[in-house]
């Protein structure tokens, strides 16, 4: 047996929009998600997330199924527009009243709730006004942490302000690929400054409503390797690891943004690397404000290509190395070996005092067999090689402290839709009876022994 530091920290995670449901009800207004999935050719075969999983209405009994394999950690997030509605002023009661009903059953359980402040579904109201791009959208979530942290910070122990930054500015506001669906280079650097600000500016508004509690952002992170020993490759693997990586680490652990990073992002000549308007004194002491743990997601890994050596702008190109079976059906390679390296690198690098997985899994379409199982063995190797990541990390040294698989159900991927299923639990969305898989039996095994079996 390969087993884990005593009191690892195991859970499954979630968010909002993607399994909730109930997107009209209960004094809820729309979010951006619900703005994009309206907007034709956004999101795959038109699907959005008005029903999801149910969970608004089911959350009693995807408690319970939590409880019968023995999970103990379970990542959620609060919907910003259940809670404020029109993004800040009047506060929603009965969106408070569902999270204190979750968090109550959790506890219940004894589940312990780790909390996610945004994990995407900004307020259409906030978007209205301008939405992540503009500063004011900063007064505006911490007027929302406050309201959620004052109810239930009595109850809720763990906090993550943010939810992937890197996909909020980039596919947000770059590639247009997520909500709000804007493509403006200049609109996503202002946004990277003010979700990282928001950060900064909510970590002691959490504190001072929840005296104790552990408190972090999650990065989605990316290895980066060059596809050869040539110049262009290492150049193009150092643009890929500057965007993913870099320009959110580098500033949330002291160091202000990375030259380069916002260098290979100049706008129309505009902005330069040494100077972005909209960064005012004192902000970046702020939102290097001192967290407890870093929360990294992590699928797969980046093999980077220039894409017109030996001149031309060296844009960088993702290689998907190996053959099709070493790919999930989302197209990420599955490598784990990746994240060992990343949580080695982030450890060597930054030095933050926790490090939690609070994502990592595996898109398979599996489905009930003849016997009404879901025999995902695909899912189950890939969990089995990123766990020995994680165990050979810990061996060399790596504070981490925690592991959340995603996700806890099949549910609406975003842009993706209803076409991957990341569940270890099986939903069908007709019916929404809960199926679960093999994979899940799986990781019980692992979470009741803190072990990998050898």
């Amino acid at each position: 047996m390969r087993r884990f530091p005593e009191g690892f920290t195991w859970g499954v995670a979630t968010s909002s929009y993607p399994i909730e449901g109930a997107a009209f009800e209960d004094g809820r207004l729309p979010s951006i998600w619900d703005t994009f999935c309206r907007t034709p050719g956004k999101v795959a075969g038109g699907e959005n997330g008005d029903v999801a999983c149910d969970h608004y209405h089911r959350y009693p009994e995807d408690i319970a199924l939590m409880q019968r394999f023995g999970v103990r950690n379970y990542r959620f997030s609060v919907a910003w527009p259940r809670v404020l509605p029109e993004g800040r002023g009047r506060v929603n009661a009965a969106g408070l009243d569902f999270y204190e009903r979750l968090v109550d059953g959790l506890l219940r359980a004894n589940i312990t709730p780790w909390a996610t402040l945004y994990h995407w579904d900004l307020p259409q109201a906030e978007q209205d006004r301008g939405g992540w791009p503009e500063r004011g959208v900063v007064d505006a979530f911490v007027e929302y942490t406050e309201a959620v942290t004052k109810r239930l910070g009595d109850r809720v122990t763990h906090w993550i302000t943010h939810n992937e930054p890197w996909c909020v500015a980039h596919l947000g506001h770059l590639s247009g690929e997520h909500a709000p669906g804007i493509r403006d280079g200049a609109a996503m650097l202002r946004a990277v400054h003010h979700v990282l600000l928001s950060h900064g500016r909510a970590v002691p508004v959490i504190r001072a409503n929840s005296p104790g509690a552990k408190v972090g952002i999650t990065l989605n992170l990316q290895p980066t390797y060059p596809a050869s020993p040539s110049m262009w490759d290492v150049e193009a693997a150092r643009r890929v690891d500057a965007m993913f990586n870099r320009l959110y680490l580098d500033p949330l652990y002291g160091r202000g943004y990375p030259t380069d990073a916002v260098h290979d992002h100049v706008v129309d000549g505009h902005l330069k690397a040494h100077h972005l308007p909209f960064v005012q004194p004192g902000d970046l002491d702020e939102i290097s404000v001192p967290t407890d743990f870093l929360g990294i997601n992590n699928y797969s890994r980046s093999v980077c290509r220039a894409s017109d050596p030996p001149g031309g702008h060296n844009l960088p190109v993702a290689l998907h190395i190996g053959p099709p079976e070493a790919h999930t059906d989302i197209g990420w390679e599955v490598a784990p070996t990746g994240l060992r390296d990343l949580l080695m690198r982030v450890h060597r690098d930054y030095a933050p005092p926790s490090i939690v997985i609070t994502e990592n899994g595996a898109s398979y379409a599996d489905g009930p067999s003849p016997d009404g199982q879901v025999h995902d063995a695909r899912r189950q190797a890939y969990f089995e090689g990123h766990l020995g990541g994680c165990h050979e990390a810990i061996a060399a040294g790596v504070p981490l402290h925690g592991y959340f698989a995603w996700s806890l159900m099949d549910n609406f991927e975003w842009a993706y839709g209803y076409a991957q299923r990341f569940g270890l639990v099986h939903v069908d969305y007709e019916t929404q009876q809960r199926t679960p898989k093999d994979s899940l039996l799986y990781l019980a095994g692992v979470m009741a022994d803190n072990a990998l079996p050898t």
